[in-house]
Order: structure tokens, then sequence, then C-alpha cells
């Protein structure tokens, strides 16, 4: 989002991360912007029960961890790499002095944090809905309108057991249920990959 090199003039540093490194954890408070050059990054929690829930996944040039940022809070969630990948961090004040050097990139910085705001919102009722289809199909619209995708068919690059934690699905369901869809034709499934279908 934010351009690697402006990142670098203002103190920004690229990190080599392994599969499932933790990048923060909760109760941690933010020292540091972060944004994804490779690879995926989740952010998580757990339930009481130990089940985990992924409050978002993010992938090339998106950033993740900035609420707690800007206000001055502990982490809610924790961040941990899904894959091998790189980050580039900026410390904290060195990134409040380049927002303030650059409105351009604070106005995109805000409009980020409103999608994704907006896609809590959107998501919050259909969570609750009894409908597998409901939540998928929600879900999925989401990933191809926040990644900016106007292609006729749009690959999700997410497994089924991260599909049903980012909806609170089973994997059982969310397999079932892709299937389903599959069969209704909003979906296809080529090498094993959920592809979506764009509507008329």
């Amino acid at each position: 989002m934010i351009n690697q090199d402006l990142l670098i003039q203002f103190g920004g540093e690229i990190r080599d991360l392994r599969k499932s490194e933790i990048i923060f954890e909760i109760g941690h408070f933010p020292s540091y912007y972060y944004q994804v050059l490779e690879g995926k990054v989740k952010m998580n929690n757990f339930s009481d029960e130990g089940k985990e829930f992924i409050q978002n996944i993010f992938t090339k040039n998106q950033s993740f961890g900035e609420p707690p940022l800007f206000v001055d809070e502990p982490y809610p969630a924790n961040a941990i790499a899904v894959t091998k990948g790189k980050i580039i961090q900026i410390a904290k004040d060195s990134f409040y002095e380049l927002l303030q050097s650059h409105p351009e990139v604070s106005l995109a910085v805000n409009k980020s944090l409103a999608r994704r705001l907006y896609y809590k919102s959107v998501m919050a009722p259909e969570i609750s809905s009894q409908s597998p289809e409901r939540r998928l199909i929600k879900l999925l619209d989401y990933l191809r309108s926040h990644n900016q995708n106007t292609d006729t068919e749009y690959l999700i690059d997410l497994s089924r057991q991260q599909l049903g934690d980012l909806t609170g699905l089973r994997v059982e369901t969310v397999i079932r249920t892709i299937k389903h869809l599959e069969k209704k034709g909003q979906l296809k499934i080529r090498d094993g990959k959920v592809i979506l279908i764009a509507k008329d």
C-alpha cells in the first residue's frame, strides 16, 4: 500500500519471516507499522475452548495491526506468518513522521482501515446467519473487492480450513458448501483451488 522505497527512506527495515513465526502477540503494545512484501500473514485469537478464529489474512502490499498503533492500546489479536515471506516494519515515531510529511499516504492508510471496518460491518450479520452459503459467498465477494479484482474469474488462494476460520464454519461444512455452490454455478474447482465466478 505504502511505497516500499518511501518506508525505507523513513527508516523501514525488511524482515524475513519463517512459516508460523509470531510477529506480535495479544496484549503487546505496538511499536511498529507492518506491511507485507511476500507471503501471507494472519491475525487470530482463540476462544476459551481453544478454537482459533482468524480475523483476517493479509497478502502482498497489505498492512496489518494499525488500529492499536493509532490509539496506544495493546493488540487484541496475534499476527503470525502463514507462509515463509517478508514484511517491512517501520518504528512508530518514524511512521507518524512519514504520515505528517505525506498527507496522501495518511489518506491511503485511512481508506485501508475504513475498508476493513466496512468488511467487519458487512460480515457481522452474515456470521450470525445460519446459512453457510451466505457466509462463504459474502467472504469471497469481499476478498475479490478488497483486491480490486475485476476479472471474470477470481482465484481464492486460501485453504478450506482458512475459509472456515474466517467464517466461523467447520472445515467439513466449508467443503460441502463449496461443492453445493459449484453445482449452482457460482464457483469452479480447478486443481483443488476455489475459483469465484463473477456475477452477470
